[in-house]
């Protein structure tokens, strides 16, 4: 059975207190909406149609940047979640599968939770909703069940005070064929307490026409909406609990897990050891054996077996560290590949840059690759060494083994096994430094 996704992404969140739409703030360094569209992904949806509303602009530039084959619905008008459902009606109208209803600012609803749906309505239930047992009901809807039915879902503001004591609440998210699914919202209207066309009434409509309705229960960190920062930071510190955990797990040492932060995409090997106060960004592959020191930062990276990151390096994207590489403190490397047991100390920037395998970056080098318009490329070969607070001024080439003099400004390219110095000659005049002390001292004396 083939399946389609609509993600409601139209709310405008005036909670966040933000000038960004909601579903665009981040969590794991991915938007709630990109959470939302891998979720669709994961279960290989045919289509996937996001409906967008306030700021509509940024919110369909952001979906088409994740996925340039999702459908883009509008809702002109905050109507309500069943009159935002309606809006991708038109772009399903020949999709003759399941649809599921997500939430953009819903995160955490996992594929298996989904594939559970899919599963109930192959065992011939018409409508699925997703519910959760919480530990606080307050504004949830509830979900009405007998024997194992579900017979209706009332908004909490509807809600009766027996109701109200009813644990089992809606997570919003919906499973139903597409024609049974809009079939039912053309009979909802707005007549509730909030004046909104609500999805949540095709399970009324539904068990009125005879149809067979029901609810499946996940945990309740699962169906979090994010709807306030206060949300975005609770949602924050669920991930990274998981996440940490699972790298504990899977043969990760952390001496501070607490203190270190992952991306929704980090991906790392075992017998992997990571100091405090760490922080992967996004597109971070870690292989086997790797140590990363205390407060490093990592983003857009490849680190291969066995190397030493830090402490206190940064990665940032398009840097390839190969195998025992040893990377320093105070070591920036952007966009540029570091080979097999190369070694970058301390306090140097390398940027554009290939290092060969072997050689020996000094202290404060540092690769000087932008003109100010254009990025430029310098190769270092294998076994060269590069003496402390040398400029490369890109591009050039500096062949295996070739000694760089301390100091140096590098513009031209130096062969394999030259020693090349460029700086200039030292002039040592004797007693000169004295006299011109005393000559200071006395100018200052006399003010």
């Amino acid at each position: 059975m083939t399946t389609a996704i609509i993600i409601l992404a139209a709310g405008q969140g005036s909670r966040m207190v933000s000038d960004l739409p909601k579903v665009m703030h981040k969590v794991a360094g991915v938007s709630l909406l990109g959470h939302a569209m891998r979720c669709a992904a994961q279960i290989e949806a045919e289509k996937t149609v996001v409906v967008v509303g306030h700021q509509g602009e940024q919110v369909s530039e952001l979906a088409l940047t994740i996925d340039p084959d999702v459908e883009i619905a509008k809702q002109k008008t905050q109507n309500g979640t069943g009159d935002a459902v309606r809006q991708a009606s038109e772009k399903l109208q020949d999709f003759d599968g399941d649809v599921i209803v997500l939430y953009g600012d819903t995160p955490f609803v996992q594929p298996e939770t989904l594939q559970a749906m899919q599963d109930s309505r192959r065992n011939g239930h018409d409508v699925v909703v997703l519910g959760f047992e919480a530990e606080t009901p307050g504004g949830y809807g509830r979900l009405i069940m007998q024997n194992n039915i579900l017979t209706e879902i009332v908004e909490a503001a509807d809600c009766t005070d027996a109701q109200r004591k009813i644990g089992f609440c809606n997570s919003g998210v919906v499973c139903a064929s597409a024609k049974t699914l809009f079939s039912l919202l053309d009979e909802v209207a707005d007549k509730n307490s909030s004046g909104e066309v609500y999805l949540t009434d095709i399970v009324s409509i539904a068990n009125a026409r005879g149809l067979n309705c029901a609810a499946i229960s996940c945990d309740e960190s699962e169906t979090l909406g994010v709807n306030t920062r206060h949300d975005l930071a609770k949602a924050e510190a669920i991930f990274q609990s998981n996440a940490r955990l699972a790298a504990l797990e899977n043969g990760v040492t952390m001496m501070a897990p607490e203190t270190v932060y992952f991306a929704l995409d980090t991906v790392l090997g075992r017998d992997i050891t990571i100091e405090p106060n760490v922080f992967f960004g996004p597109d971070v592959t870690v292989e086997n054996q790797v140590t990363i020191k205390a407060n490093s930062h990592l983003e857009g990276c490849h680190i291969s077996e066995g190397a030493i990151i830090g402490p206190f390096a940064r990665l940032r994207p398009g840097a390839e560290i190969g195998g025992n590489a040893r990377i320093g403190n105070f070591v920036e490397i952007k966009a540029s590949q570091v080979d097999q047991g190369a070694k970058i100390g301390h306090l140097a920037y390398v940027g554009d840059a290939h290092i060969g395998a072997g050689a020996n970056i000094g202290a404060g080098v540092i690769f000087c690759n932008y003109d100010g318009v254009f990025k430029h490329t310098s190769v270092i070969g294998k076994d060269a060494f590069i003496g402390s607070n040398t400029a490369i001024v890109s591009p050039v080439n500096i062949g295996d083994e070739a000694l760089i003099g301390s100091g140096s400004v590098i513009t031209k390219d130096v062969p394999a096994d030259a020693l090349a110095i460029a700086r200039a000659r030292q002039e040592t005049k004797s007693g000169m430094g004295k006299r011109l002390m005393d000559r200071l001292r006395s100018l200052k004396a006399k003010k």
